[in-house]
Parts: structure tokens; C-alpha cells; sequence
């Protein structure tokens, strides 16, 4: 069991409606298992690279052409890096550049017969993977709502009718992180 779960808020910048997260976690998770849970939780595909920012260090996957300066984030557990009350950014998409602020909300002792980790809620629906960004994305919601627009059709067929804005189901991504432990 773990010592320690750490409570994340995850928010992703820039974006109409809000887009966040409030994940658990055990403290002892390394950056990259941490990458994994946000990955899960927000709706991501993880097709794309990304990195964390930690108090002024950057923690990922190494590069190895050796262009971008990354701590390995294999090598970072969580709790040797965040406390309660620490914020961070994680960019997921270096393309798109989706930006998360993570707030550690609260630490606390792992509650008897929960598994962890766990998404306990959140709100709206992640962006779409590829869409272009938070400029891209108003515009695909601009087009998916009018069907009088312009892109209407093209954005339509390319996302399915299964999307929805607004909808975000933790129970859902919960069951979506079970598959990491």
C-alpha cells in the first residue's frame, strides 16, 4: 500500500468551457507514471511528446538527438519533487502545445481498500487530439456548434457524433486507470 497519495488538480490552460481534473495518486509514482494518470484522466491519446516543469527543471523522455534539455523523468518520483501547496506545468503536445497547471491540492494517508490511482471528478471534455491548439479548438467549436458554419461538415465527420463538450465522466477515467497499476 502506498506511504503517501498525493491529490492533483489538473487544469488545462486556455481553454472554453474549463477543462480540469482532480486526480490521486501515490507519492511514489516516477514523472513518467504521473504523465501516464494525466494522460488517462484528461482523454488524451498520448501520440505526442511532452515535458514537465518542476521548479524551473524540466523533466520528460530524453531526447536523443539531444536538442531538448530534459531531466529523465523515469528517474524523478513525485514526491521527492512537489509538496502540498506546489504547482507545476506539464505540456503535453509541443505542437499544439497543450498546457496543464497541477496544483498538489492536499497529501494524505492512502484510505483503507482504495485502489489507486483514481480519478475522483473533473469537468468538460478534453480537446480533441490534433485539433490545433486552444485557438484550433474554439474554432472546432465554433464550426461543430453552427451548422451553418463555414467547416461545419468537415469538422463534424472528422470528430464523430460521439463527442461532447461538455461531458466528463470520472468513474470512466478511473476505470481507464486501473489499467496503469
Amino acid at each position: 500500500m502506498p506511504r503517501q497519495i498525493f491529490h492533483l488538480l489538473v487544469t488545462l490552460s486556455d481553454v472554453a468551457p474549463l477543462v480540469w481534473r482532480r486526480v490521486q495518486v501515490p507519492g511514489g509514482y516516477t514523472l513518467d507514471r504521473v504523465h501516464r494518470v494525466i494522460q488517462h484522466a484528461m482523454g488524451w491519446m498520448d501520440c505526442h511528446l511532452h515535458s514537465f516543469e518542476i521548479n524551473g527543471v524540466q523533466y520528460g523522455e530524453p531526447d536523443p538527438d539531444g536538442e531538448l534539455s530534459l531531466r529523465d523523468e523515469l528517474d524523478v518520483r513525485l514526491d521527492a519533487v512537489a509538496v502540498k501547496g506546489a504547482r507545476f506545468r506539464y505540456t503535453y503536445d509541443f505542437g499544439d502545445w497543450w498546457e496543464h497547471e497541477v496544483l498538489v491540492e492536499d497529501v494524505s494517508l492512502p484510505e483503507p481498500d482504495v485502489r489507486y490511482p483514481l480519478c475522483a471528478a473533473g469537468a468538460s471534455a478534453c480537446p480533441p487530439e490534433d485539433v490545433g491548439g486552444a485557438f484550433g479548438y474554439a474554432e472546432f467549436r465554433a464550426a461543430t456548434a453552427d451548422p451553418e458554419h463555414p467547416r461545419h461538415a468537415e469538422m463534424a465527420a472528422w470528430i464523430g457524433p460521439r463527442f461532447d463538450p461538455d461531458v466528463f465522466d470520472p468513474v470512466r477515467a478511473t476505470t481507464l486507470l486501473r489499467r496503469l497499476t
